[in-house]
């Protein structure tokens, strides 16, 4: 414990708390539409892509985060336009994945010397991070969460019933495209953490636990929060106490939270309702009989 207060007191530890906190925030408000709009496909391909974009910065010396932020973005707008409804939303990624890992593969090749920054974004280098890395992400996690607060309703009406959405005039196509630029934004954030080939750890798993603990959107999203705040955080911890990485304890942490919502937590709430509610009706019937 002790050790741990002592690690507390250096600024990498500082700055990987404070980049944690940002990206669990980002990733869990995220994580919760993901999950109700079935697009969990799509975050595995931004992330590989934002890979290519990170490779291409590299061989064209440039910063490979910015390379990050380009990638996602322009394969995000890329899967909107082409793919919007769901029905064929997997098909337009998974070509898009395809050529894209193409992509990357020759941008690697293309570079002589040693890509250990791209690397490093395939697994996260969350203890690395600056005090200007935690700015940037600060920047980029306000922008995404006020941009996501702007089409709040008229997202979580287009994610419910996207048919009826539609025909009331609610731009469901526009709608698409902009959360597809959120996610690109919350996936640059969330690879700082446990890369590219876990992102789905921290962009899928809170919001489905959250699903497991609640129908409600509001409350869900609370739930994918926590969740992802305990798993990073945690994470972080326990690598600092037992110098392992730190991806390895934020997804084992996620699924072990996903198991305890889906099977112990969910099914005992949902237990709890159902034999509230015949109370519930009973107490009615009761006092109906008795004016």
């Amino acid at each position: 414990m002790d050790q741990l207060v002592a690690l507390l007191g250096y600024e990498f530890v500082q700055n990987a708390i404070a980049a944690g906190t940002v990206i669990a925030i980002v990733s869990g408000v995220v994580s919760r539409f993901v999950v109700a709009r079935n697009m969990s496909f799509a975050v595995h391909a931004l992330g590989e892509l934002g890979f290519t974009g990170a490779a291409g910065f590299i061989l064209l010396r440039l910063s490979p985060v910015l390379g990050l932020l380009a990638g996602t973005a322009v394969t995000a707008v890329f899967i909107g336009a082409l793919g919007v409804r769901a029905r064929g939303r997997d098909v337009v990624v998974g070509v898009v994945m395809a050529f894209g890992l193409g992509l990357g593969v020759l941008f690697i090749t293309l570079y002589k010397g040693y890509a250990n920054q791209a690397f490093a974004i395939l697994f996260g280098t969350i203890t690395g991070v600056s005090r200007a890395d935690v700015v940037l992400l600060l920047a980029i996690g306000l922008v995404t969460l006020v941009s996501l607060a702007a089409i709040y309703r008229p997202l979580t009406f287009a994610t419910v019933d996207p048919e009826v959405a539609e025909a009331r005039g609610v731009p469901v196509g526009a709608l698409a495209v902009a959360f597809l630029l959120i996610m690109a934004a919350a996936v640059a954030e969330a690879i700082q953490v446990v890369g590219v080939l876990l992102i789905l750890t921290l962009l899928i798993t809170p919001g489905a636990a959250a699903e497991c603990l609640t129908p409600r959107p509001g409350l869900a999203i609370i739930y994918s929060v926590a969740i992802a705040l305990f798993c990073i955080l945690g994470g972080i911890l326990l690598s600092l106490i037992t110098n392992a990485p730190v991806s390895v304890f934020v997804t084992s942490l996620s699924f072990g939270c996903y198991l305890l919502a889906r099977f112990v937590v969910g099914p005992r709430r949902r237990d709890i309702r159902a034999t509230s509610r015949p109370a519930e009706s009973s107490a009615g019937t009761t006092v109906a009989e008795a004016h």
